[in-house]
């Protein structure tokens, strides 16, 4: 869509200047020039994050297609969308932090039906938007500073609500699969923290999966030919605190 190319083309200049700006901090790297050495004593730090992401779906298929008379096959295409929101950071102890990060996600997954109609096969190519309300909850195991860099990993939970799963279906977008609008996911990611002179920046990617079955029955052979449809996303965040 022309939306996500015109913000993934903005990230990628954004990128281009982040790492510009990292082969400097690299070069005070050298130089032993340690920014901000007090930082990570304050107790809470707050900022803001942008990145990308690509939506995806585990589809599990029911086994019932082949008995269908039209559905013989059911597959996911990821698409790529990106996000923005809040950082807020407690410090637990020395090497672990707890964070949560509200966020506003956009995105899209398509699934590619392999249909038996009028005897030869077709494909229908359902597009299905997201825009996620996210509340992730992570705990940060940050590893020991070295000069203006440290390593880290991250796991816990998060809560999706889907803002388009309830929208209205165009009629010239029918037939098309509705999706719940509420999941849980777990959490897995690592990333580098970058000690710049005025702020902390910090590189980050993470995988979600998703708990729940999120396509809703609607008694077609489109619904009927999906057992279960699990969420699942990959992201990739820059977090300037």
């Amino acid at each position: 869509m022309v939306i996500y190319h015109y913000h993934l083309t903005g990230l990628k200049r954004i990128l281009s200047i982040i790492v510009f700006c990292l082969i400097l901090t690299d070069t005070f790297a050298q130089k032993k020039v340690l920014n901000t050495p007090t930082y990570d004593l304050d107790p809470l730090h707050f900022g803001f994050t942008v990145g990308f992401n690509r939506m995806d779906f585990f589809v599990y298929n029911s086994g019932k297609m082949y008995l269908l008379d039209t559905v013989f096959a059911v597959n996911a295409i990821s698409q790529a969308g990106f996000h923005t929101g809040i950082v807020s950071n407690l410090r637990l102890a020395k090497y672990l932090d707890l964070r949560f990060i509200p966020e506003i996600s956009f995105g899209q997954r398509n699934v590619d039906y392999l249909i038996w109609k009028e005897n030869h096969f077709q494909k229908k190519l359902m597009k299905i938007e997201s825009t996620f309300l996210e509340f992730p909850l992570t705990l940060k195991y940050k590893a020991k500073r070295i000069n203006n860099y440290r390593p880290y990993l991250l796991g816990g939970f998060s809560y999706r609500r889907d803002l388009s799963a309830q929208k209205e279906i165009k009629e010239e977008d029918k037939p098309k699969i509705r999706l719940e609008q509420n999941d849980f996911y777990y959490e897995l990611g690592f990333g580098v923290d970058y000690y710049l002179p005025f702020f902390k920046f910090s590189t980050e990617i993470k995988y979600c999966i998703g708990f729940n079955n999120i396509v809703v029955p609607d008694n077609s052979e489109y619904t009927k030919s999906i057992e279960k449809l699990v969420s699942n996303i990959l992201v990739v965040s820059f977090h300037f605190e």
